[in-house]
């Protein structure tokens, strides 16, 4: 049976720690940042952790 292949739209929007956790940009940072104050763009800058059933799915394309 062949490999599976890695989601190309996943790995570029998804990482995963070392422990196993899903990590993803935050959103409302793409765009339109003008309007937003400094603060606001500053806490948006890090990443988050996704958490419950998206995760799962997520590990699944990403083969891990």
């Amino acid at each position: 049976m062949p490999k599976q292949k890695t989601h190309s739209g996943a790995k570029k929007r998804f990482r995963v720690t070392r422990n196993g956790k899903v990590m993803v940009a935050q959103k409302n940072r793409k765009h339109l940042l003008e309007k937003k104050d400094a603060r606001r763009k500053r806490r948006l800058a890090g990443e988050t952790e996704v958490t419950g059933k998206p995760a799962k799915n997520i590990k699944r394309l990403l083969n891990t």
